[in-house]
């Protein structure tokens, strides 16, 4: 049984599995109705939960409202929208439907909100919606527990880091995740909340000196012939590829597999209070030392996060 799934066991005896996606393995008491709340990041760092939660027998039903690059504002302006009119088409971004139908499907255990990357290392982004969006999910789901992902800072080669006021930029990707770090934990005491530290493991394993991602010094992207790319060892980020049109593409926000792999790891440690150490799915293309790396940088993350609270 899931620690804080115990205080509420009454509850799962009333649950309808109808509604949701995901797995769900074990019985249904004990299964994790999980409820996301973000953007691409959000996609990013679950997209190997269900994955892991399957190979541990442990039962899980994600529900979802994302929006591609969405900010906490855009999220609690469109969830007022269809307060006032339930018909307005701007009040239902998420398919054809409003955030308070997503989250009226069902009883959700865990709810989880994030903020915009760029405007992750600027308090003043947060407020006053992330406060309206934990009032407003207390509300519909009153015994869920409300809990902040904690989003990364961008690839040490990127052209721009996160924003911390008009026209003001970080410089780097320590700044970056130290500003964002901040404003997260911030509001996380404010709100009186738990924190997803997928931000921490990020940086984590890229100050590390052997398994961090360090720019290619023969990279000259201009003059690249396809297919060659430079070399892009232990990153977490999109990163080099070519497009279709065989253009060099350039992304230094997003996680590729092996970010996909950390966050989804660093989520399952935190909602099924396990070590990771002991799972053994592994994305293709990334190596096995990496991954036992990534393993180890997540279960140390999580660890951590909790002797802090």
């Amino acid at each position: 049984m899931f620690p804080y799934l115990k205080k509420t066991l009454w509850i799962y005896l009333l649950w309808s599995f109808a509604t949701g996606t995901g797995y769900a393995q074990s019985s249904e008491k004990d299964t994790l109705r999980l409820f996301v709340i973000g953007n691409s990041f959000s996609q990013n760092a679950t997209r190997y939960l269900p994955q892991l939660a399957a190979e541990k027998e442990r039962g899980l039903v994600i529900g979802r409202a994302e929006l591609g690059g969405s900010p906490l504002k855009r999220h609690w302006e469109h969830a007022e929208a269809a307060e006032a009119d339930s018909l307005d088409p701007k009040g239902r971004p998420y398919h054809g439907k409003s955030l308070r139908m997503l989250l009226s499907e069902g009883t959700w255990h865990i709810v989880t909100i994030q903020q915009y990357s760029m405007h992750s290392t600027d308090p003043a982004t947060y407020e006053p919606y992330a406060r309206k969006l934990f009032d407003y999910i207390k509300a519909i789901q009153p015994q869920a527990e409300v809990v902040l992902h904690q989003t990364w800072a961008y690839r040490s080669d990127a052209d721009g880091f996160g924003q911390i006021g008009e026209e003001k930029f970080t410089q780097s990707e320590k700044e970056m995740w130290e500003k964002s770090r901040k404003a997260y934990h911030e509001k996380a005491q404010k709100l009186g909340i738990r924190i997803i530290p997928v931000g921490d493991a990020f940086w984590k394993n890229s100050s590390d000196p052997e398994w961090g991602y360090r720019k290619d010094p023969k990279l000259d992207s201009k003059n690249s012939e396809y297919p060659a790319l430079p070399d892009q060892s232990h990153s977490l980020h999109a990163g080099y590829r070519w497009t279709n049109d065989k253009k060099m593409g350039f992304d230094s926000h997003h996680a590729n597999e092996a970010g996909c792999y950390l966050g989804s790891l660093v989520w399952y440690a935190f909602l099924f209070d396990q070590s990771p150490l002991q799972l053994s799915f592994v994305p293709e293309n990334i190596s096995a030392a990496f991954a036992a790396q990534l393993r180890k940088v997540a279960a140390t993350t999580v660890a951590e996060a909790r002797k802090q609270r």
